[in-house]
C-alpha cells in the first residue's frame, strides 16, 4: 500500500514571512483590480487635457482588459516554468513602470496613442502577476489557514475594484488624473521590497516548453472574442461585424483547444478541467464575475446620472455594497477552513441572487436609501463567494499546476466580466433607445437598468443551480 506525504514543508502555523507575502500579493492584486475601474471617472478630464477622441476614450478602458484577458493564461504557464515569484516580479516591474508612462502621456497628437499603448503594456504586466499571486499565497500558508488568508487577499482586492470610481474621482478632482496612474508606483516598489524580505518559495519547472505558435493562437482567440464582446454594444449584437468577429474568436478558440489536447506539453493544461470540484469553482467564478462587474458599473451610473451625485459622492454611495463584501470575505475564509466550499459558496449565491432581485425592484423609486437593502445583500453574498472559490479551486490541483490553474481561473474571470458588461449593457441600451416623453426619461432609465439587474440575478441563479451539482462536499485532505 502506498503512502502519501506532504509535498511541501509548510509549517503548522504561518510564519511572519507568510504574512509579509500576503501583504505583498494583496497590494499587487489591489493595483490590478483598481486599474479596471479607477480610470472611468477620470476619462472626461483626460479627454480635455490630451485630448481623446470618442473611440480613444473607449480604448483607454478596453485595451487594459483586452490585453490582460488575452495573455493571462500565458502568464500561468510562465509561472510554472520560471517560478511564480520570478514571474510576479517581472510582472510588477512592467506594471508600475507602464503606470508611470500612462501618467506621463503628453498632450497633443501622440498623447492618445501613448496612453493606449501604455495601457496595453499594463494589461500584460497584470497578466503575469494575477495567475501566480494566489498560488504564492496558497503555498505560504498551511492548509487549515488558507481560507482565512485568501479571505484577506480576495476581500481587499474586491474592495479596490469597487473603490475605483471613488478613488479615481477624488484624485482627479483634488490632485490630477495623472495621479490615478502614479499611485501604482509606490505600491509596486513596496511589494517588491516585501517580497525580497519574505523570500517565498519559487518552485520552477525549467523543462516545460512554451510554444510561440500556441501562445499567439491563444492571444488571437481570446483577444478576438473579448474584442467582439466589448464592441457588441456599439456595433449591436445582430450586426454582421459583431457576428463575424465573434465567430472568428470562437473558431480560433476551438483550434486552440484541439492543439492543446493533442500536445504533450500544452500551453494551457486543459486536463485540469477533469477535476469536478475545480469545474464547480470555475462555474461559480464565471457567474459572479458576469453579474458583479455589470452591477458595479450601472450602480455608479445610477448614482451619477439618476440621483445626480458627483464622482466622490457616488463613490461613497457604493459603501453599502463594499463594506458588507469586506465583512463577509473574512467570515467566508473561516467558514471554508471549517467545512469546505459548499456552505459559503451556495449561501453567497443565494444572497447575491435574492439581493439583486430586491435591488432591481427598488431602482424605479430613484432613491438611494431604497436601494441599500438590496446592495447590502449582494455585497455580503459576493463576499462569501470570492475567498472560498479561489482557495478551493487552487487547493484541488497539484501544487506544481497551481500557476496554470490560476491562469485558467483568471481567463474565465475576464471573459465572464467582459461578457456580463456586454450582455447587461445590451439589455439596458435596448430599453433606453425606446422613445418616451421627456418627463418620463428618468423613470424610463431606471426601468432600463432594472432589466439589466434582472439579467444579473438570472445568471446568479443559474450559477447557483450548476454549482449545487458540481461543488465538492468537503475540503481537500492534502496539499497535492
Amino acid at each position: 500500500m502506498s503512502t502519501v506525504t506532504r509535498s511541501d514543508t509548510t509549517p503548522a502555523r504561518p510564519t511572519r514571512a507568510a504574512w509579509t507575502v500576503l501583504i505583498a500579493m494583496t497590494g499587487g492584486l489591489a493595483m490590478i483590480m483598481l486599474d479596471q475601474t479607477v480610470v472611468t471617472v477620470a476619462l472626461p478630464t483626460m479627454t480635455r487635457d490630451l485630448p481623446l477622441s470618442a473611440g480613444g476614450q473607449q480604448w483607454v478602458v478596453n485595451s487594459y482588459v483586452l490585453a490582460m484577458a488575452a495573455t493571462v493564461a500565458m502568464g500561468g504557464k510562465l509561472g510554472s516554468k520560471l517560478g511564480p515569484v520570478t514571474t510576479f516580479r517581472v510582472g510588477i516591474w512592467i506594471f508600475f513602470l507602464t503606470s508611470a508612462l500612462c501618467g506621463l502621456a503628453p498632450a497633443g497628437s501622440i498623447g492618445q496613442g501613448w496612453l493606449i499603448g501604455a495601457r496595453v503594456a499594463q494589461g500584460c504586466g497584470a497578466a503575469l502577476m494575477m495567475p501566480v499571486s494566489a498560488s504564492i499565497v496558497i503555498a505560504a500558508f498551511p492548509s487549515d489557514m488558507r481560507g482565512r488568508a485568501m479571505g484577506v487577499y480576495s476581500g481587499i482586492s474586491q474592495l479596490f475594484l469597487a473603490l475605483g470610481p471613488l478613488l479615481g474621482g477624488t484624485l482627479t478632482e483634488w490632485v490630477s488624473w495623472r495621479a490615478v496612474f502614479w499611485l501604482n508606483v509606490p505600491v509596486g516598489v513596496a511589494a517588491l521590497v516585501l517580497m525580497r524580505r519574505a523570500r517565498p518559495a519559487n518552485p520552477r519547472q525549467p523543462a516545460l516548453s512554451v510554444s510561440v505558435p500556441h501562445a499567439l493562437l491563444l492571444m488571437a482567440a481570446v483577444g478576438t472574442t473579448v474584442y467582439a464582446l466589448q464592441q457588441s454594444a456599439s456595433w449591436s449584437w445582430g450586426s454582421a461585424r459583431t457576428l463575424s468577429v465573434l465567430a472568428t474568436g470562437v473558431v480560433l478558440s476551438g483550434v486552440f483547444v484541439t492543439t492543446q489536447l493533442r500536445s504533450r506539453d500544452p500551453l494551457v493544461k486543459l486536463g485540469l478541467l477533469r477535476h469536478r470540484g475545480f469545474n464547480g469553482n470555475v462555474v461559480v467564478l464565471f457567474a459572479t464575475q458576469f453579474s458583479m462587474i455589470g452591477l458595479v458599473l450601472y450602480s455608479s451610473l445610477y448614482a451619477q446620472n439618476l440621483l445626480g451625485y458627483g464622482p466622490v459622492r457616488a463613490g461613497f454611495a457604493s459603501l453599502s455594497f463594499i463594506v458588507p463584501l469586506m465583512v463577509a470575505a473574512q467570515i467566508s475564509g473561516r467558514w471554508y477552513d471549517r467545512s469546505g466550499p459548499r456552505g459559503p459558496l451556495l449561501t453567497g449565491l443565494v444572497l447575491a441572487a435574492t439581493g439583486t432581485l430586491v435591488w432591481a425592484l427598488t431602482l424605479t423609486r430613484i432613491d438611494y436609501w431604497a436601494n441599500v437593502p438590496g446592495s447590502v445583500m449582494v455585497g455580503f453574498g459576493l463576499g462569501l463567494v470570492f475567498s472560498p472559490v479561489n482557495t478551493d479551486a487552487l487547493s484541488r490541483v497539484p501544487s506544481a499546476d497551481r500557476p496554470q490553474a490560476s491562469g485558467i481561473i483568471q481567463t474565465v474571470r475576464q471573459l465572464g466580466g467582459t461578457l456580463g458588461v456586454a450582455v447587461i449593457g445590451t439589455v439596458v441600451l435596448d430599453q433606453l433607445n425606446r422613445v418616451v416623453p421627456p418627463a418620463d426619461r428618468l423613470h424610463h432609465a431606471a426601468e432600463a437598468m432594472r432589466g439589466g439587474y434582472l439579467t444579473a440575478a438570472a445568471v446568479f441563479g443559474a450559477g447557483l443551480l450548476a454549482s449545487a451539482f458540481l461543488l465538492a462536499k468537503g475540503k481537500p485532505d492534502m496539499d497535492d
